[in-house]
C-alpha cells in the first residue's frame, strides 16, 4: 500500500514538474523582431532587410509591401503606407525580386491601381514575428493577419458592416494571368515578374481560395484602365460582412503548375 502511494505521489510529482517546465519555457523566436534591419533605403543601408513571414527553408516569404511595385526597397520602417501583403522570394533589394503577387483587403469602391487603394497604418498597431505578421490598415478600418505553411500562407481579414469588402489580387506587371473560379471561391493565375535568372518558361502559378462565397469578381480590365496593355492582370472580389466578420483565405503557389497550388490550398 505504500508503495503504490508512493508511486502516485511521484507521478504527481513528475506531472507537477512538467506542468511548470512547459510554463517557464522559452520560445526563443519570440525574441526575434523581424523589424530589425529594414530602416534602409537605396542612399542608406541599415541591414536591407524585410519582415518576412516564413517557414524555416520555406519555398515562399511573406511581406508587407511598402514600396512601389517592383521597387527592391519592398518594405522600409519609416514608410507610412502598405500597399499590399505580397509573397516574395526576393535575397536582396540589388538582385531585386521574381515570381511576386499580393493581396489587399480594402472597403468601399473597388480601386485596382497600387497607389490609389494602399493605406495608412501605424508601427503601433502592427506585429512583426517570423510565424505571424498583423497590420491594422487605418483608411479601411481591416485587422489583415497572415500565418505561413512551407508552400503557402493563411490570411484573415477582419472587416466593418459594409456592402464592399474587397480583397485585391495583384499579379504585377509585365506578364501575368488571372482567372475568377466563383463556383469553388477562387482566384487563380500566374505572374513572370522576375529581375533576371530564371528560365524562359518561367511561370509562378497561383491560387487563392476564400472560405466563403463573394458577391462580385472583377477582372482588372473590367475596371477601365489599360492594365492589359502593360500585361497587368489582377481581380478584386467583394463580400458583404458584418462588423466584425473575418474573411480567410488560403494562398499557394507553384513554379510547376496550377495543379499544385489546388492541391495545397485544399489541405
Amino acid at each position: 500500500m505504500k508503495r503504490a502511494l508512493a508511486i502516485v505521489v511521484l507521478g504527481l510529482a513528475v506531472l507537477a514538474s512538467h506542468a511548470e517546465s512547459k510554463k517557464n519555457k522559452v520560445d526563443f523566436v519570440d525574441y526575434v523582431s523581424t523589424l530589425v534591419g529594414s530602416e534602409s533605403t537605396f542612399e542608406l543601408s541599415t541591414g536591407n532587410t524585410y519582415p518576412a513571414v516564413a517557414m524555416p527553408w520555406g519555398m515562399n516569404f511573406w511581406v508587407p509591401q511598402t514600396g512601389k511595385m517592383g521597387d527592391g526597397w519592398q518594405y522600409t520602417y519609416g514608410a507610412t503606407k502598405i500597399r499590399g501583403l505580397k509573397q516574395t522570394h526576393q535575397p536582396s533589394p540589388w538582385i531585386n525580386d521574381y515570381g511576386q503577387f499580393s493581396l489587399m483587403p480594402t472597403v468601399g469602391e473597388p480601386i485596382f491601381d497600387v497607389e490609389k487603394r494602399a493605406s495608412w497604418f501605424s508601427h503601433k498597431a502592427e506585429t512583426a514575428t517570423p510565424y505571424y505578421y498583423s497590420v491594422y490598415l487605418a483608411d479601411y478600418d481591416v485587422v489583415a493577419e497572415m500565418v505561413p505553411t512551407d508552400r503557402a500562407v493563411l490570411m484573415q481579414f477582419t472587416f466593418p458592416e459594409t456592402s464592399q469588402a474587397n480583397v485585391v489580387v495583384d499579379a504585377f506587371d509585365k506578364g501575368s494571368h488571372v482567372d475568377i473560379d466563383r463556383e469553388h471561391h477562387r482566384v487563380t493565375g500566374y505572374t513572370v515578374r522576375n529581375s533576371g535568372g530564371v528560365p524562359e518558361n518561367f511561370k509562378n502559378w497561383f491560387v487563392v481560395e476564400f472560405d466563403k462565397p463573394f458577391e462580385i469578381g472583377l477582372k482588372s480590365e473590367d475596371l477601365g484602365a489599360d492594365y492589359a496593355e502593360k500585361g497587368h492582370a489582377g481581380a478584386i472580389v467583394t463580400f458583404k460582412t458584418r462588423r466584425g466578420e473575418k474573411v480567410s483565405a488560403r494562398v499557394a503557389s507553384s513554379f510547376i503548375s496550377l495543379e499544385q497550388p489546388v492541391a495545397v490550398s485544399a489541405h
